[in-house]
């Protein structure tokens, strides 16, 4: 019953609430009349853009010219080897290295001496080449002989064709073990069971397969490689290029190239391949630049490339003041009807003399304010 009560008479104190609002309204709206405080105007705000000035003539109108740019695309890459310039060092001869005269990244030239192979193949081919050069004489003497003796007709033709044939079989096989000595590097006139291993190019070596005291050649080894000694002369400079980029380049194009540890030496590259596969991952192509190395590129080296894309972009271009910087954003003012201009906010491209490319938000032929500075001016003293 209490609750009931309660909520009954806070009924009744709202209503009494409510009831002397209205009449103090009534009161005040009576004692006003005509002669009191009128109501403020409601200023509804225009369009923010839109300034307004009194003599529009006063600012003079520049026409966009038509520009046709094209636009560079900058991608990174890496410096490699170029491999019709890597070259292996092979040991024909299976053995046990004995000596090592050079080691990883050690600069060599060619005919340079790297290392020396103790090897039976040595032993083996010299005693195939001495037993050569015996049957070779034996034969020799044998034609001959028979040439004399057919000359007197003391044999038949049959017989002296036989001494021909074997004759020139010994010389064969006299050739063939001196090319087997000359492609183990054993000196017919010097052997020896140690076979040297010379560089067959002057470069770098960038790769080495072999130790002192390691087994070498395919017999013992499992390969052949001893080193790898690549020419840096002139090296790749392999980049990927995004899907959407690759029209934009082309075989033979040049590319500038800036090297992050020497900024200060740009150098010049030409593409040499685009690569027919994209990377199903990260939609890029494999572009690869050939680079004359001036003796700063190192293989491993991370650059970046700068092509001119072959597909020129039409593109707006205006005077340089025609554009306000403000906040990180650029803006030009174009005419409006009623003595105004609408602020238009644009993405500056590269300059180009003295004027400026506009990227987007103006077109070539459109009219706007030549020099904003004295438009803003006009307006701070308004």
């Amino acid at each position: 019953m209490s609750g009931c009560y309660l909520w009954k008479r806070a009924s009744s104190l709202g209503l009494l609430l409510a009831a002397a609002l209205a009449v103090t309204a009534c009161r005040k709206e009576a004692a006003s009349g005509d002669n009191g405080p009128k109501p403020g105007n409601v200023v509804t705000a225009g369009d923010m853009a839109l300034v307004t000035v009194d003599k529009p003539g006063q600012f003079p109108l520049v026409q966009a010219e038509s520009y046709d740019a094209a636009p560079q695309l900058d991608v990174t890459g890496t410096v490699f080897p170029d491999i019709a310039r890597e070259v292996p060092v092979i040991s024909l001869a299976s053995g046990r290295v004995v000596d090592i005269k050079a080691r990883l990244d050690d600069n060599v030239h060619k005919g340079q001496l790297l290392l020396k192979i103790q090897s039976p193949d040595s032993t083996n081919a010299f005693d195939i080449y001495k037993k050569a050069v015996s049957d070779e004489r034996m034969n020799n003497k044998a034609y001959v002989r028979a040439q004399i003796l057919f000359a007197h007709g003391a044999i038949s033709q049959s017989m002296l064709e036989q001494a021909e044939d074997a004759e020139v079989d010994s010389q064969a096989d006299l050739k063939a073990a001196e090319e087997t000595l000359e492609t183990l590097g054993v000196d017919k006139a010097h052997p020896s069971p140690v076979v040297p291993v010379y560089s067959p190019i002057s470069g770098v070596i960038v790769q080495q397969n072999v130790t002192n005291a390691a087994a070498a050649g395919v017999t013992y080894s499992g390969s052949a490689t001893a080193f790898t000694v690549a020419d840096l002369s002139s090296v790749w400079v392999v980049c990927d290029v995004y899907e959407n980029d690759i029209p934009k380049l082309g075989l033979g194009q040049t590319a500038k190239i800036k090297l992050n540890a020497y900024p200060d030496r740009p150098l010049t590259g030409h593409i040499s391949d685009i690569g027919p596969v994209l990377d199903p991952a990260i939609r890029t192509a494999k572009v690869r630049i050939e680079v004359a190395n001036p003796g700063i590129l190192k293989v491993g080296m991370f650059v970046t490339a700068t092509f001119v894309s072959l597909q020129k972009q039409h593109l707006a271009l205006v005077p340089a003041p025609s554009i306000l910087h403000l906040h990180d954003r650029e803006w030009v003012f174009v005419p409006a009807a009623n003595n105004q201009f609408r602020r238009v906010e644009v993405k500056a491209g590269q300059m180009v003399g003295d004027k400026q490319a506009i990227l987007a938000g103006v077109q070539s032929g459109q009219r706007l304010v030549s020099n904003v500075l004295q438009l803003e001016a006009t307006l701070e003293a308004q």
